[in-house]
């Protein structure tokens, strides 16, 4: 039977895809920052997950404001990085599992999530920035990809209440596949920042922190937080966090905390990573 190794939080700042490729990877500014992954890789290298859920949004790449769904699904056997106007490098594409999607979606369909099925999808930094911040570069990836996006652009959004159920039906599906694979999820995005406006810049180091903590030992506060109040302390584009969600669903109700970091500003943003484990129940 297929097994959940771990979830992973990361930020998917475009930025970071530019320092890598620019090999600022020791620079002052990203130094602290590129540290807090080193414990991450050395994790993932331990554990070797088959396939990787990255839970992100998407930036205009696949959807746009006229049509956005909810919760989207790929079920590609295949994913290729685009050019989405960033300056990023095009990195090599990414094998998926398209058996694993399909089941994945019938499950969550039976659980009462209204899946968006997408039999082709590209992939932008939302997904591409924490492959490459996790596992390096490669011209062939050592885990298959399945993308899970979630509608964090256009309102109405969903809540971190409905991103942690999201989670559990995932979990669900996971452990309910057949064949004896490692799945790790991602949950992408965040933390505080907001790219436009009167409070263009924000950074709340102490909510930041706090949701960390929350997201770790008691989620159940957080998925209290309606999106106004958690764009008001984060910024508006800080309500990504709803997406760690999405991975902490996923994860038994207490978790080990493998390892976790925080660090700010970069471009403009608090940055917090994070590895757990399931505990046995």
């Amino acid at each position: 039977m297929a097994k959940i190794v771990g979830g992973i939080t990361t930020s998917h700042i475009p930025a970071i895809g530019n320092a890598l490729s620019q090999g600022l990877r020791h620079d002052t500014y990203w130094e602290r920052f590129f540290d807090g992954y080193t414990p991450v890789k050395e994790w993932l290298a331990k554990v070797k997950p088959d396939v990787a859920i990255v839970v992100a949004n998407d930036h205009g790449l696949n959807f746009f404001l006229d049509t956005m769904p909810t919760f989207a699904m790929g079920t590609a056997q295949r994913y290729e990085n685009a050019d989405e106007g960033w300056g990023l490098k095009t990195l090599t594409g990414f094998d998926g599992d398209a058996p694993f999607s399909w089941h994945m979606i019938e499950s969550l369909v039976a659980d009462k999530f209204d899946m968006t099925i997408c039999q082709e999808m590209r992939v932008d930094h939302g997904f591409v920035v924490p492959m490459t911040v996790l596992w390096g570069e490669h011209d062939k990836w050592p885990v298959k990809l399945v993308p899970l996006a979630v509608n964090t652009v256009q309102h109405p959004l969903p809540t971190a209440e409905r991103c942690f159920e999201l989670g559990k039906a995932l979990r669900t599906a996971i452990e309910s596949y057949g064949e004896d694979i490692k799945v790790v999820v991602v949950g992408t995005g965040g933390m505080s920042h907001q790219l436009q406006g009167e409070r263009a810049g924000i950074i709340d180091t102490e909510f930041d922190i706090e949701c960390i903590e929350n997201i770790i030992h008691d989620p159940e506060k957080f998925t209290r937080l309606s999106n106004t109040e958690i764009m008001e302390r984060a910024g508006t584009e800080g309500i990504e966090t709803i997406m760690w969600m999405v991975m902490r669903g996923a994860l038994t109700e207490k978790v080990k905390v493998v390892h976790k970091h925080y660090h700010a500003p970069i471009s403009n943003t608090g940055a917090g990573v994070l590895v757990l484990e399931n505990m046995e129940e």
